[in-house]
């Protein structure tokens, strides 16, 4: 699977002191920075796709349809007339390289579109991850999430399928 990543920086400004006077305005200055220091720049983030989401090999073994999950841990499931999933099925895993101890906000899609090359569509629902509450990079700048989803099949589903897995991350 393609991972495109739009990568975002924000840098949120905050008076140190709501009593300044408006010729102290730092907004309406010429020096071009908005914080007045330019030796302050937090490290450019990047996105690397370490393994790619994949359920593998799925059979549908009757025509009721069934779901295969798979966990951000590695643990798999199926539901239905489903065989399981084979053990070459691999959770997604991304690292976030970044400014070291920053917290960052993460956005994941709830919904991934798969789709085949005969002209099917699928789409991976529930989409979990091993993400903690208030994500920060680690003291190397770094942060490794592992993501999974629920694959439901029904019908005439035969092929092999990829979608795009748009996750945004920002400083905070």
């Amino acid at each position: 699977m393609r991972w495109p990543a739009a990568l975002l920086t924000c840098l949120l400004l905050v008076p140190a002191d709501a009593s300044a006077s408006p010729g102290d305005c730092r907004l309406c200055s010429d020096s071009g920075s908005l914080t007045g220091d330019t030796t302050d720049k937090a490290r450019p983030m990047a996105l690397e796709v370490r393994t790619s989401l994949d359920f593998d090999r799925v059979v549908l073994t009757g025509p009721a349809g069934g779901k295969a999950r798979l966990q951000p841990d590695g643990s798999r499931q199926t539901e239905g007339a489903i065989t399981s999933l084979t053990g070459r099925a691999m959770t997604g895993e991304v690292v976030i390289r970044g400014e070291p101890g920053r917290q960052v906000r993460v956005e994941l899609p709830q919904r991934i579109e798969l789709y085949g090359y005969a002209g099917g569509a699928l789409a991976v629902t529930h989409v979990t991850s091993d993400l903690p509450i208030l994500p920060r990079l680690d003291s190397e700048g770094l942060l490794r999430i592992r993501f999974g989803g629920e694959l439901f099949i029904s019908g005439d589903a035969e092929g092999e399928y990829r979608g795009d897995v748009p996750i945004t991350v920002d400083y905070l």
